[in-house]
């Protein structure tokens, strides 16, 4: 099948509001958010997506897809730093090989604390990150089930402490395509994967249907899914979101220029 027919998504389920209904003429290529920027410079993919850092280092070669994101409401429940000691008492933290944005998020908020433990990159096992580090970064799937196995280790969670200190969401990821991709192919694959998205907002069944598929897959109770997609993780990119995804690039990335946004004409 042509790469122009393949969409790339997260292997999270914050991305099941999106691909759970969409159009079967696609093929899914699914991977960690870190994996995804390489299969899409690759064009393995015509697009994924990535983690806002990755847009930020290759944004000479991507443009980004409007309306469409990987937001945190706040609190976004799937970032989350665990630990046996406080933040400000913790000597070393491990952090996850897959997701350099919540990297990044992590090391830019222990600059604003004026904290500086050793930063340990290890695969993402929070058992055996606690094993070295006081600290461990988990993201995704991981951190909604490690919550609540382990209440009394959670100790940040990034989205929130994001918020707290710009008053704005946190953009995790950012659907991308090569600047150089075909206009049709795009266009059509946001607006299958917008037109999903909604279709999922707007009928009560079908959320039943992803949360509970959700819940089965990560082996969360309902309650826990239907929360986390109603009031913590979102895929639409509107105004705060923007906002909040420019000072992200131009804070913790360094990028002094605006994003550029795939041009469909």
């Amino acid at each position: 099948m042509s790469w122009k027919r393949v969409l790339g998504r997260v292997s999270f389920i914050n991305c099941d509001p999106i691909f759970h209904s969409i159009n079967h003429k696609w093929q899914i290529l699914s991977a960690p958010p870190s994996w995804l920027t390489g299969h899409l410079l690759r064009m393995d993919c015509i697009t994924a997506p990535i983690p806002a850092v990755d847009y930020a280092a290759n944004c000479k070669e991507l443009s980004l897809l409007r309306d469409i994101g990987i937001v945190g409401r706040e609190s976004v429940g799937s970032v989350i730093l665990f630990g046996n000691r406080s933040l400000e008492s913790m000597r070393d933290i491990a952090l996850p090989s897959d997701s350099s944005t919540s990297n990044m998020l992590m090391k830019w908020i222990l600059g604003k604390r004026g904290l500086d433990p050793k930063l340990v990159p290890m695969g993402p096992d929070i058992e055996s990150m606690l094993e070295e580090c006081d600290g461990a970064l988990i993201i995704g799937d991981r951190a909604l089930s490690a919550a609540i196995s382990n209440p009394d280790l959670v100790r940040m969670d990034l989205g929130s402490e994001w918020t707290k200190i710009t008053g704005l969401p946190m953009v995790f990821g950012v659907f991308a395509t090569r600047s150089d991709s075909p206009p049709t192919f795009v266009n059509k694959a946001r607006d299958s994967m917008l037109s999903s998205y909604r279709q999922f907002l707007d009928e009560e069944n079908l959320q039943s249907e992803v949360i509970s598929i959700a819940s089965q897959k990560i082996a969360l109770p309902k309650e826990r899914v239907a929360k986390y997609f109603e009031s913590e993780v979102s895929n639409i990119l509107d105004e705060p979101s923007l906002e909040g995804l420019q000072v992200f690039l131009d804070e913790v990335c360094g990028m002094r220029t605006g994003p550029s946004w795939f041009q469909s004409d």
